[in-house]
């Protein structure tokens, strides 16, 4: 059996032992594949001013003074008054601008 083919397939058009197949088959991918998507999934964000101040243990005004200073720039990622912040990288940049 074609395991790309059956990954395209429906669920509800499988027969059983096409079905179990691919379940028996599916752990054989290759692990990088599933690193990938790992480090996608693994990433942690904050959102809004509340969100910095709760990621830094501060208050409101000085998550608002940190975001205003530029340090956590690239870590940012603002739309209007949206304001998503990746954590890590944010944290990260705090620890090497001192």
């Amino acid at each position: 059996m074609n395991l790309e083919a059956l990954k395209e397939k429906p669920i509800f058009q499988m027969t059983g032992e096409e079905f179990l197949f691919l379940q028996r088959n599916i752990d054989k991918e290759p692990q990088e594949a599933k690193e990938t998507l790992s480090d996608n999934v693994s990433k942690k964000y904050v959102y809004g001013i509340r969100g910095i101040a709760k990621l830094i243990g501060g208050s409101i005004s000085s998550a608002n003074r940190l975001k205003k200073s530029g340090v956590i720039d690239e870590a940012i990622i603002q739309n209007g008054r949206k304001i998503i912040v990746d954590s890590e990288l944010a944290l990260e940049l705090i620890k090497n601008s001192k």
